[in-house]
């Protein structure tokens, strides 16, 4: 088992990154919560995990790997989750956010876009004194990633997608994973920790067996740092309102690697092989029996693959 106890001391901080406006128009500020790993020397790497996912999925053992690696890193909680700024802002409805993300219907007056969560990022790289960053994102956290390199590609130096898609209407979800995606809010601590454990036999990798200790641990722990539906519901929305990024990502100049399992029931493969022929430095490494999760025995491989994209980045 691999403990989310930590084995270096994490450095938190939180940073005012970006504004809101709340449904009395009043402008708000939005705060990051988020934690760095590692000296300075290293090279610096932001963590951007998926939906409603607080920056303790990026467990600190593999964060631990990545400052091995030469990296600093940097992880935090988005905007809406965990012990970020909750917005005060409208909810859209589940059923009917849904119902036309399915039909391929646009979604619109979204509280936000994944722009604007781009934007934290932007906010976070700049209240950290650093003008260019390596970024890795998981799933929404990718998303938010190629927004990055399409609209900020000065500040990235290179991007790792992983588990994600370019968006388009043909990449969507198994049924059974929007059935997990979207079960009952738990209500407790030990109803997060079973939660967690239900989501992640449904979506996640069939080749290596279930850790169900440490997600059971992180489930409880997310619970106990605030938990958000509402905000995991606005960031649903965030995704259906931003649209296609295919048409944009052939002009980005960020060299990417796209990480994408073949067993990933959230979105399918060829989704992440869509993405890697897109972008004009881009790299393919699909893993088999990786479902859309990171477990723990595959974290040295993502680490060696995320440390030498970034190492060749670099070097040009």
């Amino acid at each position: 088992m691999t403990s989310t106890a930590p084995s270096r001391a994490a450095q938190p901080g939180r940073a005012r990154v970006n504004s809101y406006t709340t449904r009395d128009g009043v402008s708000a500020p939005i705060e990051l919560a988020y934690d760095v790993f590692g000296s300075s020397r290293g090279r610096p790497l932001v963590l951007i995990m998926g939906i409603g996912a607080q920056r303790i999925f990026w467990d600190q053992s593999m964060c631990d790997q990545l400052v091995d690696a030469g990296f600093q890193v940097v992880r935090f909680d988005h905007r809406d989750i965990g012990e970020s700024t909750h917005l005060e802002a409208a909810t859209p409805r589940p059923l009917p956010l849904l119902a036309k993300s399915l039909a391929k219907i646009p979604i619109t007056n979204v509280p936000y876009s994944l722009s604007d969560m781009a934007n934290d990022v932007v906010g976070l790289l700049d209240a950290l004194g650093w003008s260019t960053a390596h970024v890795v994102g998981a799933s929404l956290g990718g998303m938010i990633a190629q927004h990055l390199a399409i609209e900020h590609p000065a500040r990235i130096r290179s991007l790792t997608s992983i588990m994600s898609t370019p968006g388009g209407r043909r990449y969507v979800p198994k049924p059974h994973a929007l059935r997990a995606l979207f079960s009952p809010r738990p209500k407790t601590a030990d109803e997060a920790g079973q939660h967690v454990i239900d989501l992640f036999s449904a979506i996640g990798s069939t080749a290596w067996a279930t850790d169900t200790q440490r997600l059971r641990e992180i489930g409880r722990a997310a619970f106990e740092r605030g938990m958000n539906p509402r905000g995991f519901m606005r960031q649903f929305a965030a995704v259906g309102a931003s649209g296609d990024r295919r048409p944009k990502l052939p002009s980005t100049p960020v060299p990417t690697l796209v990480i994408h399992g073949s067993r990933d029931p959230m979105f399918p493969a060829s989704a992440g092989r869509k993405l890697a022929s897109l972008v004009p430095h881009g790299t393919w490494l699909p893993i088999t029996g990786m479902g859309h999760d990171l477990p723990p025995p595959l974290w040295p491989t993502l680490v060696r693959a995320i440390a030498r994209h970034a190492e060749r980045a670099d070097a040009h």
